[in-house]
């Protein structure tokens, strides 16, 4: 088989596209023909040695995937040849097979292609759980989302507004807020054009946000926190902006009486794998009523699936990239 593999650390062009031998399933595991697999900012962090998982070389990068099971170990019990699904890989998806658990493993819904599939997983599996367990968002409260063009936050500005709230959507760029915008966002912040926080406070009567979805990091963390609300919840997702983790001082939360929250969705799923399921049947119910509708913006082939990477690290992405594998 083709796989995209990572033999040292470095940038995506350091990638390479090879022949290698089709992974061997353990017994509760499924072989999977790969068609599409997503791009997420893991990846770029993967190939650098900069993610807390390091795998050994070499090993192809790439973290979810959708297509057809090939083959089941033993006591996997619930899927079965031919199935369409999508899977989290944590690596390996940029490859014609991969070897997924099988407890990572979802059918795909008739609403979606495997493109669409290999672009949901993460991004609305990640902002669902943000929204419901950690945001404990209700309907008629208000969410800004940062970095909201992006994969994550587009999935987040679209599940806010199935949850009834009332979204603020804020990114660098007209054309990014404009696809916030399609996908539902009450209100715009350019936050290229200066600061947020008195944009904030007249979007919201002076009362500030109720819950704050960041994905970025960066220079608008500790701004976005001092706009929140009275028993405001910010949720910390990501540190896209590359500019170092922030900090913020410890008396905030205190004189604002609200929550910084971690979201690590991933250990989530390995732990409440009964409360992950049933945020997906309602995800899958959404798409279905076509409340959900994931932004694939561009496809590559596998051969150039660095340049996939490579999109995603320099933040010109909006919505999902995806690597078409077959």
């Amino acid at each position: 088989m083709k796989a995209i593999l990572c033999k040292a650390f470095g940038p995506a062009d350091t990638l390479v596209l090879e022949e290698t031998a089709s992974p061997e399933i353990k017994k509760n595991e499924i072989l999977l023909d790969v068609h599409a697999a997503g791009v997420n900012f893991p990846d770029t962090l993967i190939i650098e040695g900069k993610y807390q998982f390091k795998p050994p070389f070499p090993f192809s990068p790439g973290g979810e995937a959708a297509g057809v099971v090939a083959a089941v170990g033993e006591k996997v019990t619930h899927l079965k040849v031919g199935d369409r699904v999508m899977g989290l890989t944590g690596w390996g998806a940029f490859a014609e097979q991969t070897a997924v658990p099988a407890y990572n493993v979802l059918p795909i819904p008739d609403s979606m292609d495997f493109e669409t599939a290999a672009a949901f997983s993460m991004t609305y599996g990640t902002s669902m759980h943000a929204l419901r367990q950690r945001g404990n968002l209700q309907p008629g409260e208000t969410l800004l989302v940062l970095g909201a063009s992006g994969g994550v936050g587009l999935a987040a500005v679209e599940i806010g507004k199935a949850m009834g709230a009332r979204v603020i959507a804020a990114a660098s760029t007209a054309e990014k807020l404009e696809v916030a915008r399609k996908a539902g966002a009450d209100e715009l912040i350019n936050y290229s054009e200066g600061g947020i926080k008195d944009r904030l406070k007249e979007l919201t009567g002076g009362q500030g946000v109720d819950v704050i979805y960041d994905p970025v990091g960066g220079s608008l963390f500790e701004e976005a926190f001092r706009s929140i609300a009275w028993n405001g919840r910010m949720l910390v997702v990501g540190f896209a902006a590359g500019d170092g983790i922030p900090a913020l001082p410890a008396n905030l939360p205190l004189l604002k009486g609200a929550s910084l929250v971690g979201v690590f969705w991933g250990a989530f799923a390995q732990r409440q794998p009964q409360d992950n399921a049933a945020n997906f049947q309602q995800l899958f119910a959404w798409h279905a009523e076509g409340k959900l509708k994931p932004l694939v913006s561009q496809t590559f082939p596998l051969a150039q699936a660095y340049e996939a990477i490579d999109t995603l690290a320099q933040r010109r992405a909006v919505g999902k990239v995806v690597v078409k594998v077959r």
